[in-house]
Parts: structure tokens; sequence; C-alpha cells
């Protein structure tokens, strides 16, 4: 960002982040928004991608980082976790749930056929998130090509070595992930059983578990239900402006507005975030 932006940003102060929140709170174009501001469209344009790299640049890594460089997220906080979550499921080291999202765009002009999800039937951008409980999602990873499998998706973020140092306290004491059956078995991270050949105690922890997890992934709707511009496919045009990050920064925003008044997730298990002011303190 040149002094120039930054003395810009200076002077238009709070206004500035209200313009891009409103941006993303619903498919508007900018010149509808014209009369809330007073400001020309053009002007808050140029106002709302400012304020959007500045979220990325300064606490985007709160999302894109290593898990083990998340100070708030130790031992303890693990621990009740997945006492919450062992109240409704029957694991009882559970701390979160992965899931890869696909957000849908609008169909490029080239590359067509890296962004096309055959199994979603769209064009669209992946990223892999980790949602807990309170929730919060620790980690929003990403975008990735349409095209990709989770399982690649999961290879390619280093998450597994990660939960090896964040998760793992001993062979007895380690918390572990769990996730749909795209995602490989592992130590840390669990899924379904097969549907074949299941038992019924293989089917009763199936749909405990996906009761569980469909709570916890109330958070990646609340950011789709925060952010609604987000959702409106036409305007997800990834040649023409920064999808991408629009994304994830919608995400932080909508980790902040989490801390700070709760939601659907949290209520259900019981359990409060952190404050915000921990959340965003590196």
């Amino acid at each position: 960002m040149s002094i120039e932006e930054a003395l810009f940003l200076h002077v238009i102060g709070k206004e500035a982040l209200c313009i891009l929140l409103r941006r993303l709170a619903y498919p508007n174009r900018w010149t509808d928004l014209e009369p809330i501001f007073g400001l020309s469209a053009p002007y808050m344009s140029k106002i709302g991608n400012i304020v959007l790299d500045i979220i990325y640049e300064e606490k985007g890594r709160l999302l894109l980082q290593d898990l083990r460089n998340l100070h708030w997220l130790t031992e303890e906080r693990l621990q009740r976790y997945a006492q919450v979550i062992g109240q409704v499921c029957p694991l009882h080291n559970c701390w979160g749930f992965i899931d890869g999202t696909a957000r849908p765009i609008a169909r490029p002009s080239v590359n067509q056929e890296a962004h096309y999800s055959g199994h979603k039937r769209v064009h669209c951008l992946k990223y892999q998130g980790v949602a807990c409980p309170d929730g919060l999602i620790v980690s929003m990873m990403g975008p990735f090509e349409g095209a990709r499998h989770d399982a690649g998706v999961l290879r390619d973020t280093n998450l597994m070595q990660q939960l090896e140092e964040k998760a793992k306290f001993s062979q007895e004491n380690k918390f572990v992930l769990y996730g749909d059956p795209a995602y490989p078995m592992s130590e840390l991270l669990l899924k379904p059983f097969a549907t074949r050949n299941i038992t019924q105690l293989e089917q009763d922890f199936n749909t405990r578990m996906a009761t569980a997890r469909q709570a916890v992934e109330w958070g990646f709707g609340k950011v789709i239900a925060e952010f609604a511009f987000l959702d409106f496919k036409k305007n997800q045009k990834i040649l023409w402006q920064q999808v991408g990050k629009m994304y994830l920064v919608g995400t932080l925003l909508t980790n902040c507005h989490t801390c700070l008044y709760g939601g659907q997730t949290s209520i259900y298990f019981n359990i409060d975030p952190i404050s915000i002011e921990e959340y965003l303190l590196e």
C-alpha cells in the first residue's frame, strides 16, 4: 500500500470499514451505495479495495497461518472443545471438524475445466476449513481450483503435520478432527464408517457424529449469511475481482462477529468463544 493510500484511509477513518462491510453484506452495485455514503462509486470502490487489502495483509494469517502459531489454541482449549463435543457425540477427544467448502463463481473465460467441480456441477473455488464448537473457523486455506479433490487439498496444506505438533501431546493424550468420507483416515483425522456391511453400532456412531458435525458447520454458513455478496455467483468473477481474498476476509470478519456476539454453534454446544482481543492478538 502506498503512502498516499495510507493517508487516504487515515482521513476516511471508520467509514472506510463501514463501506467494505456494507459492500460485502449484500450483492449491491457500488452505485447503489452512493445515497448511503454520499460518495461516488469509483471512490468507494477504491476505499473498499484498500480496506480489503489491509485486513488481508495485517490479519489474514489468522486463517492462513500454521495452527501451531495460534497462541490461544492451547491444550486446555482443545480439551474444552473436546468436552463439549463429547456431550453430543460418541467421540470424547474430537476438538473440531474439517470440511472442504466449494464457493460458486461466475464461469471464467479461461481455464474453465480447472475450476469446474463435477461433484458440485458448478465452477467454483475450493477452500479447506477447520471449525470449532464455539463457532470459530480456526483455519481456512485456499483458494484452490474447483476441480481439486479434498484429499489432495489436505495434502497440499500440510495440516496433518501441524496437528502432529499442535494436537498430540502423548500417545494417550491426543485430539482429533472429524471429516467426511473424502478424507483419508489417520491417527488425528477420523471419518465415518463405510456404509457397506455396516453394523448398527457403527451406523449409530455415524448418525450422532453427523449431527455434531452439522452443528459445527453452521459456522461456515454464517460467513455467507453475514456477507451475502460472497454468495452471489454472478459477482464472483475471478479475472475481475479478488474473489479468494474477499472470501477469506469475510471469514475473518465473521470470526470477529462470533467473538463479539457468539452464534448458533456456540449456543448449541454451550461454549463461549474467546474475546475478540484475544483472537486478534498475535
